[in-house]
């Protein structure tokens, strides 16, 4: 019993360091499309894949130990707000409809794009006004694409420990 427990806590520390480490390796890309606030959401892919290889309540504090880490560690307070705002809805919405039959791919689209909308949410709360919700069609269109690469790479690491876990069993 005690060695199970270590071997979840040892798979919880490396996810969260996984995920944190793939934040700090985002930060570092110059990836702007002249689009403030658009990344690619390369530590999402640890939290999709926790939601498939564990459960959600494995992957609901990943998710959030992560962004609270990122938050202090690359942000600030404000950029907290949002990435707290979004990855939480993002979390929710993609753990019920992890659900249905939607695919891997489908789930994390859907992710990106309620990542998004919880970010613009918070934004027009904290400015005060909902006309920032002009940025909104490009944010769900980075979104989509963003969520589309992360669910693909996601299902290739999702198959390829399944096949792993099952050949050691």
């Amino acid at each position: 019993m005690k060695n199970d427990k270590a071997k979840k806590a040892a798979l919880y520390g490396m996810m969260v360091a996984l995920a944190f480490t793939f934040s700090y390796l985002e930060s570092l890309i110059p990836f702007n499309f002249g689009i403030p606030g658009v990344k690619l959401g390369l530590a999402n892919l640890v939290v999709v894949t926790a939601l498939y290889i564990m459960d959600w309540r494995a992957a609901l504090p990943i998710a959030v130990i992560r962004i609270v880490l990122a938050g202090f560690t690359f942000g600030n307070t404000y950029s907290l707000m949002y990435s707290l705002a979004g990855g939480l809805l993002s979390f929710l919405v993609m753990a019920l409809v992890k659900k249905t039959k939607l695919s891997v791919v489908g789930v994390s689209v859907l992710g990106g794009v309620t990542h998004n909308i919880g970010q613009i949410t918070v934004a027009a709360i904290v400015m005060g006004t909902a006309r920032i919700a002009y940025y909104l069609p490009v944010l769900l269109i980075a979104g989509t694409v963003t969520g589309f690469l992360i669910g693909i790479a996601a299902k290739l690491i999702i198959d390829r420990l399944g096949k792993i876990i099952n050949s050691k069993q």
